[in-house]
C-alpha cells in the first residue's frame, strides 16, 4: 500500500493541473446533479414492523379514512380575550377549505366538535328528564295495577282479573326494564363524557382553538408540498385579531447546512493550521481541498434525495465528518511534507513519501471510519443506515482528496509550503535526510510510578464525566426542543398551557373486541376498555373514537398526564401493552408520537450490541494488521469505550439534564436523540482510532527500528502530539460549530462528537494509552508467530520506502526534473 501510494503522489504532482480540472469538474458535476435530481427532504424518522405501524395498519384496514398522518394547526386571539363568532366563522371556512386539499382526509372544525359534544351532554340530561318521568308514570301504572288487584280480590274475582292483570303487570316490568338499560347506556354515555371531558379542540376561556387535519397517507410519507398547501390556507387569508402557529407533525425545520457558528470553526480550524504550519499557503491548502472534497459529497448526497427518503439532518451530518476529518487528512499528509523538506528531501521525493506514509495511515484511519459508518447499514434501520452511506461517501472522498489533491497542489506551490525563515535555514544548511522518528541523546522513557498516575488520573476523569450516562434516556425531540421563535415552539407552548402538556402527545389505544355479535355487546366493551385505561394514574382523559363496522376493533384516544417525551407517558405506553386482555378479546395495540418513539429507540438498542460486535471485531483486525500487536488494538479499543461513555455522560448532563442549557441553548432538556448513541459509536471509534494510528504507528516505527519498546513509546510520542494536537483542536472546532445550531439534533450530535473527540485524543490517546504501553513494555508488540507468518506487511508506517535502492532514487529525481511543473521549484 506505501509503495502503491508513493507512486500515486508523485503521479498526481506531476499531473497537477490534470488532477485539479479532474477534482473541478467532479465538483461541478455533483453541483449539476443537485440541480437537477434533487427532492425534499424527511423531518421525521420510521421505522417498518414496529408495534406502532402494525397498530397503524390496522386502523388503517378497518376505519375507512383512519391510520394516516396528523397535523395541528393552533388558533390563539392576539389579546387573550374569547373568539368572537366572527373569528370563529372564519375559522370554520377555513376549515372547510383546508379539507378540500389534495392529500387531505378531513379537517375538524373545533367548534362544531364542541357544539356536538355539548348537544351530546344535553340529549343525556333529557334523555334524564324522560326517564324520571316514564319511572313516575310506570309507578303511576303500578298502583293502578295494585289497587285493581286488590279490589277483584276483596270482591272475589281474582281468578277472573287474574289473566288480564298479569298482562298488564308484564307490559309494566317490561317497560322497567328498557327504562333501566335506557338508564344504564345514559350513564355510560355521560360516563364516557367525563373521561373525555380533557380532551379539548377550545380552551376553556375560548381564547385557543386547535384544527386537526388528518392525510391520506402515513405520517412519514406525507408530501411536504400538501403540508406547506394547508398551512398555506390559514397563513395565507389570515384571521383578524388572531395568531395561527402549527405544530411540529406539519410544520419542517429545515436545519441549515451552514450557519454562523460552523464558519466560526473553520475560522478556529484555519488560526490552528496557520500556527502548525507556519504559513497562509500551508493553512489554506488543507480547508481548501476540506471544502472540494465536502461540496462534492454534499451535493452528491442531496442529488439522492430526489429519488431515496433522506432525512433533513443527513446531508448535515456528511458536511459535519468531510469537512473535519477533510482538513484533518490533509493537515497529516502536509505536516509530513513540511518536516521532510526541512531535512533537505527533494519536493518530489518527499511527496511521494508523505503519500506513501502519512497517506498509507490516512487512508487505513478512513478505512476504519468507513467500516464503522457503513456498519450502520447492519442494524436493519433504514434512516440510519443511509446516514452511514452518506457519512461513508463523505470519508471516501475526503481520503481521495488527501491522497491525490493534496500532492498536485503542493507541488505547484514546491517549497513555499514553508515559511520565509524555513526556506533560508534549508538553503543555508546541509540537510541531512534521517529517520522520522529517531531518539535524542536525552530521551528518557517516563517511570512507571508517572505511569501508573497517568493511567489512574485518565481512567478517573473519564469516569466521573460518564456518570450522567447512567441515567441515559433515549427518545425523539417534540415541538418544546424547537427554536423559541419558531411556529412549532409557539405551537407546543400554547398547547401546554390551554390544555395541558399531555395535549402534545395523545395517544392512539387499539382494542380488539371479542367475537360476540351486537352493537351493545360491543360498546359494552368499548366502556369497559376504556375505564381501565381511565384508572391508570398518567392518564388525563380518555375518548373513544370509534367501532370498526365488523365490531372486532375499538379505537380510543388517550392524552396522558405528561408530554410525549416524559418518563410518565413512555412508562403509559408499556402499561397498556402489558394489559391482559379483558374478556377474551386481544390484546391493546398503540400508536402515537411517544409509542413510535419508544419502538425506535427499543430497536435501535436492540441494533446495538450486533452492530457493534461486527464493526469493532472488523477494525480490530485493521489495527492488528496495522501495528502487529494483539495488546495494542484492545487496549485501543477500551481507550474507545471509555470516551464514547463520557461522551454519552456529557450530552445526558447538557441535553437531558439541562445542566449549561443557558450555554449551549438547550431551553427544555428532553431526552437523548434515540439514535445518537448507535451513531456516535460508528463515527467516534473511526475517528478515535484515526488517532491512535498517528500517535502508535510512531511507537511502532521507533520500536522497528531498534528502539526499546518504552523509550519507542516517548519517541513516537514526541513525534506525532503536535500534529494529533492540531488535528483533534481543528475536529473539535468544526464539530463544535454544529453545537449552536437550532436543530435540537444537530446539536448534540455536534456536541457529542466534538467532547468524544477531544477526550480521546487528550485523555485516551495522550495520556493513558502511552501509559499503558509504557507499563506493558516488550509486551505491547507481542505477536504470536504463527499469527505473525500468516499476517501481510502492509507497511503503514512507509518504512520500505526509505529503504529503496538509491538507483530508484536517481531514477525517480530525473522524472522528476523532466515532468514537474517549473513552479513547484
Amino acid at each position: 500500500m506505501a509503495a502503491l501510494l508513493y507512486r500515486l503522489g508523485r503521479a498526481c504532482a506531476r499531473h497537477a493541473r490534470t488532477t485539479i480540472a479532474v477534482w473541478l469538474a467532479l465538483l461541478l458535476s455533483a453541483g449539476t446533479a443537485y440541480v437537477l435530481f434533487s427532492g425534499e427532504l424527511q423531518d421525521s424518522f420510521s421505522i417498518p414492523d414496529t408495534p406502532t405501524d402494525e397498530v397503524n395498519q390496522r386502523v388503517s384496514e378497518k376505519f375507512s379514512g383512519m391510520g394516516g398522518g396528523s397535523g395541528t394547526v393552533v388558533y390563539q386571539t392576539e389579546d387573550g380575550s374569547a373568539l368572537s363568532e366572527e373569528q370563529r366563522e372564519a375559522i370554520g371556512d377555513r376549515v372547510d377549505e383546508a379539507a378540500e386539499v389534495s392529500g387531505v382526509q378531513d379537517a375538524v372544525d373545533p367548534f362544531a366538535t364542541q357544539q356536538d359534544r355539548a348537544e351530546r351532554r344535553e340529549e343525556i340530561e333529557d334523555g334524564r328528564e324522560e326517564i324520571e318521568d316514564a319511572r313516575e308514570d310506570l309507578e303511576d301504572g303500578q298502583e293502578e295495577i295494585d289497587e285493581a288487584r286488590g279490589q277483584a280480590e276483596f270482591a272475589g274475582m281474582l281468578d277472573q282479573a287474574e289473566d288480564e292483570l298479569d298482562a298488564r303487570q308484564a307490559e309494566i316490568d317490561e317497560s322497567r326494564e328498557e327504562l333501566e338499560e335506557r338508564s344504564q347506556r345514559l350513564e355510560d354515555g355521560e360516563r364516557l363524557l367525563e373521561m373525555a371531558s380533557e380532551i379539548r379542540m377550545v380552551s376553556e376561556d375560548g381564547s385557543t382553538a386547535l384544527v386537526r387535519v388528518s392525510f391520506t397517507e402515513a405520517q412519514e410519507e406525507i408530501p411536504q408540498e400538501t403540508k406547506d398547501a394547508v398551512m398555506a390556507v390559514f397563513e395565507d387569508d389570515p384571521v383578524a385579531g388572531t395568531t395561527v402557529d402549527f405544530g411540529n407533525n406539519i410544520a419542517m425545520s429545515m436545519p441549515s447546512l451552514v450557519s454562523t457558528a460552523e464558519v466560526i470553526g473553520v475560522i478556529v480550524a484555519a488560526v490552528v493550521l496557520v500556527v502548525v504550519l507556519g504559513t497562509l499557503v500551508g493553512a489554506g491548502l488543507p480547508i481548501l481541498t476540506a471544502l472540494v472534497g465536502v461540496g462534492i459529497a454534499t451535493l452528491t448526497a442531496m442529488s439522492l434525495s430526489g429519488v431515496l427518503d433522506m432525512a433533513s439532518v443527513t446531508p448535515i451530518l456528511g458536511l459535519m465528518l468531510g469537512l473535519a476529518v477533510g482538513i484533518d487528512y490533509a493537515l497529516f499528509i502536509v505536516n509530513r511534507h513540511r518536516h521532510q523538506l526541512k531535512r533537505g528531501v527533494d519536493v518530489g521525493d518527499s511527496l511521494g513519501m508523505a503519500n506513501g506514509t502519512a497517506g498509507n495511515a490516512v487512508v487505513f484511519a478512513g478505512m476504519t471510519v468507513l467500516i464503522a459508518l457503513l456498519g450502520l447499514n447492519l442494524t436493519g434501520i433504514g434512516f440510519l443506515g443511509l446516514m452511514g452511506t452518506i457519512g461513508s461517501l463523505a470519508i471516501t472522498i475526503a481520503v481521495l482528496v488527501a491522497v491525490t489533491l493534496i500532492p498536485a497542489l503542493l507541488s505547484l506551490v514546491g517549497t513555499r509550503v514553508l515559511s520565509r525563515r524555513e526556506r533560508e535555514e534549508l538553503t543555508g544548511a546541509a540537510a541531512t535526510e534521517g529517520g522520522h522518528a529517531e531518539a535524542d541523546s536525552e530521551t528518557r522513557p517516563m517511570s512507571t510510578g508517572r505511569a501508573l498516575g497517568r493511567a489512574a488520573v485518565a481512567v478517573l476523569v473519564l469516569g466521573i464525566i460518564a456518570l450522567p450516562a447512567l441515567d441515559l434516556r433515549l427518545g425523539m425531540p417534540d415541538g418544546s426542543s424547537e427554536p423559541p421563535e419558531s411556529t412549532q415552539y409557539r405551537a407546543y407552548t400554547t398547547m401546554t398551557e390551554k390544555f395541558g402538556e399531555g395535549s402534545n402527545g395523545t395517544l392512539l389505544v387499539a382494542a380488539e373486541l371479542p367475537d360476540t355479535p351486537g352493537d351493545e355487546r360491543a360498546e359494552d366493551h368499548q366502556l369497559e376498555v376504556a375505564e381501565e385505561l381511565y384508572r391508570r394514574h398518567d392518564v388525563a382523559a380518555v375518548a373513544p373514537a370509534g367501532i370498526s363496522p365488523d365490531e372486532t376493533l375499538a379505537v380510543f384516544e388517550v392524552m396522558p398526564v405528561e408530554g410525549p417525551a416524559s418518563e410518565s407517558t413512555e412508562g403509559l405506553v408499556h402499561s397498556f401493552r402489558n394489559l391482559a386482555p379483558l374478556d377474551g378479546a386481544g390484546e391493546l395495540g398503540v400508536a402515537g408520537m411517544a409509542s413510535g418513539n419508544i419502538d425506535i429507540s427499543e430497536k435501535l438498542s436492540d441494533a446495538l450490541p450486533t452492530y457493534l460486535a461486527v464493526v469493532v471485531g472488523l477494525s480490530l483486525v485493521i489495527l492488528l494488521l496495522v501495528f502487529r500487536s494483539v495488546l495494542v488494538p484492545v487496549v485501543a479499543t477500551l481507550g474507545f469505550i471509555l470516551s464514547f461513555f463520557a461522551a454519552l455522560g456529557g450530552v445526558v448532563a447538557i441535553y437531558q439534564w439541562g445542566w449549561l442549557g443557558w450555554l449551549f441553548g438547550v431551553e427544555n432538556p428532553a431526552p437523548v436523540l434515540n439514535f445518537l448513541p448507535t451513531l456516535v459509536v460508528g463515527i467516534l471509534f473511526g475517528l478515535a482510532m484515526d488517532y491512535m494510528l498517528f500517535i502508535g504507528s510512531g511507537m511502532r516505527e521507533a520500536h522497528a527500528k531498534g528502539q526499546p519498546a518504552r523509550l519507542a513509546v516517548v519517541t513516537g510520542f514526541r513525534a506525532g502530539r503536535a500534529v494529533v494536537t492540531a488535528a483533534a483542536i481543528i475536529m473539535g472546532s468544526v464539530f463544535g460549530g454544529f453545537v449552536f445550531s437550532d436543530t435540537i439534533m444537530i446539536s448534540s450530535i455536534g456536541f457529542a462528537l466534538a467532547l468524544g473527540v477531544l477526550l480521546d485524543a487528550f485523555v485516551v490517546r495522550m495520556t493513558l494509552i502511552p501509559a499503558l504501553m509504557h507499563l506493558a513494555g516488550e509486551r505491547a508488540w507481542w505477536l504470536p508467530r504463527w499469527l505473525d507468518r500468516i499476517l501481510p506487511d502492509i507497511d503503514v508506517e512507509g518504512t520500505h520506502l526509505e529503504h529503496r535502492p538509491a538507483s530508484e532514487h536517481r531514477e525517480e529525481r530525473a522524472e522528476q526534473r523532466t515532468d514537474l511543473d517549473p513552479v513547484s521549484g
